[in-house]
Parts: C-alpha cells; structure tokens; sequence
C-alpha cells in the first residue's frame, strides 16, 4: 500500500476490503422497492452473496430504509419525489408508500438484518444525509464503504457522491444494485467511474478481495 506524511492511500480492492476499516451499506432492499424493479430477484440473491461474505469477515453492516412521513406531515421535497414516482400531477393525490407500518416498508426477508447489523431510517435519497451513518462509520474509523441495493441510479450514486465528499472510499458492486432504468443506471456508473473517487466492482471480484485481505491478516 502507498503511503505519504503518515497516511495510507488504498489503491486496489483488496487494499480497501480490510474489515476493520470497511463497512458495508445494503440500500433500501425493501419489499415494495424490489417489487418495483425488473430482476429483483437477481439483485436480492446478489446481494444476499455479499451480505454473507461481510458477515462471515465481521464487516460492520448497515441497511436503510426509504420511510414516508404521514400526509399531514409531507413537505415541498416529498410530495414533489412522490409525484414523480407515482406519476400524478396534483399533490393531494400523493400516497404516502412507504410509512413505517405498511407492508412495503421491511427488508426483503431474506435479507433480514441481525440484531448486530443498524438499520436506518430516511426520506432522503443520500444514506449520509439526517441518518447517523456518517456519526457511525467515523466513530468506528471506517474509511470505506461498500454499497449493494436498489436504485442504482436514485439513491446509491448520491449516497457514494456524499461518501466521497465525507472522505470516504465508496466501493459499488455494480451487479448487486438494481436499476428502475437501466440506461440512466449505466449513466450513474459511468459518471462515477469518470469522477474516480469510487470503486466499481462485482459481487465475485468484491467477496475475492475480502477473502484475501483478511487471509493477509489484516484483522
């Protein structure tokens, strides 16, 4: 790994995947987003490999979930998303989709988190933003952060946008994110590979990394 003034600057996967200085983010894999999107079940399963391969190195886990606020309590910014999303052009025909309560809310099940893994609540598309991920991720020293779910091009490039400016490493593993678009998702890769500050990878290539660095004693 190079160095410079004291500091480490990981420049290979699995110079990032260290587990102790890494975490892994699973975005909104809910039941009513994943039953929004086309190969859901693929992505889940992806997903599920990487989870799996996080908790078996003891990666520190993380997962959000989209909430809706009530009616009453929506403002300017939501009820102009859930127009969009629910393709109506009067505020007062708006849903609320998502409340804490209603069936579309939990994690697919077979992603279930465990009592060790955070879940966070939002109703922003960044995870950062009025979440204490960020809180979290620096108290632990975690420099990394990588990122499966759903959307890909909605909230995923935001959220590793703000991990970059946080001065974290995001690491996206491309074929475990779901798209509503797949050419506005290809979009969000390409325009993160060109920024550069994120990793771009696949499920295999990411569970290999973990795998060699912790067999390189990097606990």
């Amino acid at each position: 790994m190079k160095e410079i003034f004291g500091l480490e600057l990981p420049n290979s996967l699995p110079e990032v995947c260290r587990r102790e200085r890494m975490a892994l983010l699973v975005y909104d894999m809910q039941v009513g987003i994943a039953s929004q999107i086309k190969g859901a079940d693929g992505i889940v399963a992806k997903a599920g490999q990487v989870l799996k391969a996080a908790r078996d190195a003891g990666v520190r886990i993380f997962f959000t979930r989209h909430m809706s606020l009530p009616f009453e309590l929506m403002g300017a910014f939501q009820f102009r998303m859930a127009m969009k999303w629910q393709r109506v052009d009067e505020p007062r025909l708006v849903k609320p989709w998502f409340l804490r309560d209603s069936p579309g809310f939990p994690i697919v099940p077979s992603l279930t988190p465990r009592a060790s893994e955070a879940v966070l609540d939002k109703i922003t598309m960044s995870a950062f933003e009025g979440t204490p991920l960020q809180m979290s991720l620096r108290d632990c020293a975690v420099s990394a952060i990588a990122i499966v779910g759903i959307a890909l091009e909605v909230g995923i490039e935001p959220t590793a946008r703000h991990a970059s400016d946080l001065g974290l490493i995001p690491v996206i593993i491309a074929d475990a994110c779901g798209s509503g678009d797949a050419e506005a998702a290809k979009r969000s890769l390409a325009s993160l590979a060109f920024e550069g500050n994120s990793m771009i990878t696949d499920v295999a290539a990411f569970i290999d990394a973990l795998a060699r660095s912790s067999n390189d004693g990097r606990h």
